[in-house]
């Protein structure tokens, strides 16, 4: 049986925050592992010592947008904050991270070595019945790759680090490694079973056309072998110029991009983040030439709305006995929400009940859909439901 238990801080003292937050959760003889978000703000290191002093179990997690959402509300606070959850009985964890230190570096390789180092923590043929990573906003689908060359599809679930305003102050974490960018794994074994709900939750509209060019894996140049910008300022009725550098992340949190795998069951969504000079627009995750790409639409309504029916779509598919929930909901969404973040809380509340769990904010979504591949997403929904 897998138990689950939260504990947070806001003290302005890293250590002591971290400390406060494991006291909090307690059970530390049964701990297996613990998941932990905090602040950009924080002395990272500092605050995993102070949990640290409570857990021998590892301690995985990275920096969320914002704050953290847990059983007793919205945890924030501009001097920092720190929220932990703690997965203790029948489960088995491997673990390993690795700090890409050189941009040359490839991370498909980096994603195979650090699946071979997680599976040397585990007893030989232990059956992997999820993962769970942790990554840098940057290459998360090639350190997929990798891993996925030495395990196999395994149900995944996770998100990006991210930091509060989206200069690249973010860290992730797997006890002492911390690093900006690389990627942390855990693989879990466990009787229990594990239900994850992957969605961004938007309307596709009938706005769509051809990817025709794309400059290295992340910039989208050509839509229909016009200009990316020019066509997608044309389907909002918008002027290019008022989408031009960070106008375009703001303006497309209700209405970004998305692209479906090959059932028409997942529409991964793709959010502009930059609008170029030249008219192209860089965008959160990989893009391919030749494939469909749709203009997706959500008011902010919408985006709280969401959170409730996800989750009760989860319970539903997971069934009862539930132990706890691990929720990743991204970061640009909780922008667009803004002062409506308690209504996030309550919807999430009304759902759970006094189940445990932890909402953390991210750079990046990870989740599955169906017999689909494993999918790296932005402006998403990752809801993960452990049951016994």
């Amino acid at each position: 049986m897998i138990k689950a238990f939260n504990g947070y801080s806001i003290n302005q003292n890293p250590e002591k925050a971290g400390l406060e937050a494991a006291k909090m959760a307690g059970n530390a003889k049964n701990a297996k592992l613990v998941f932990a978000y905090m602040s950009c703000d924080y002395d990272t290191k500092k605050v995993i010592a102070g949990i640290k002093q409570v857990y021998s179990c590892p301690v995985i997690g990275n920096t969320s947008f914002t704050g953290v959402i847990v059983p007793d509300g919205y945890i924030t606070s501009k001097d920092g904050f720190v929220a932990i959850m703690t997965l203790c009985g029948d489960l088995e964890v491997g673990v390993a991270c690795i700090a890409k230190k050189d941009a040359s570096e490839d991370a498909v390789s980096i994603g195979e070595k650090l699946a071979l180092k997680a599976l040397k923590t585990m007893e030989k043929g232990t059956t992997i019945q999820a993962m769970y990573m942790s990554a840098s906003p940057t290459e998360e689908e090639y350190f997929l790759k990798g891993i996925t060359n030495i395990i196999g599809r395994v149900p995944l679930f996770g998100g990006s680090a991210a930091d509060n305003t989206i200069s690249g102050n973010w860290k992730l974490y797997l006890d002492n490694t911390i690093t900006p960018e690389g990627v942390a794994i855990a693989l879990i074994h466990t009787n229990a079973t594990i239900t994850n709900v992957f969605t961004g939750a938007y309307h596709e509209t009938k706005d769509m056309g051809i990817i025709t060019k794309v400059e290295g894996n992340r910039t989208l140049v050509e839509i229909d072998n016009k200009p990316a910008l020019k066509v997608y300022a044309s389907w909002r009725k918008m002027k290019p110029k008022d989408l031009l550098g960070a106008n375009l992340l703001s303006a497309t949190i209700v209405s970004p991009l998305g692209v479906k795998d090959r059932l028409g069951d997942l529409v991964a969504i793709r959010h502009p983040m930059n609008g170029n000079k030249d008219m192209s627009m860089n965008i959160g995750n990989k893009l391919a030439e030749g494939t469909c790409i749709i203009r997706m639409e959500a008011s902010v309504d919408e985006l709280i709305s969401s959170v409730k029916e996800t989750l009760e779509k989860l319970k539903k598919k997971a069934g009862g006995n539930i132990a706890c929930y691990h929720l990743v909901h991204c970061g640009g969404r909780r922008a667009g929400i803004d002062s409506r973040i308690e209504e996030v809380y309550n919807a999430v509340k009304s759902v759970v009940g006094n189940t445990p769990f932890i909402m953390e904010f991210t750079f990046g979504e990870y989740g599955y859909e169906s017999d689909g591949r494993n999918t790296c997403g932005g402006l998403m929904l990752s809801f993960t439901a452990f049951k016994n």
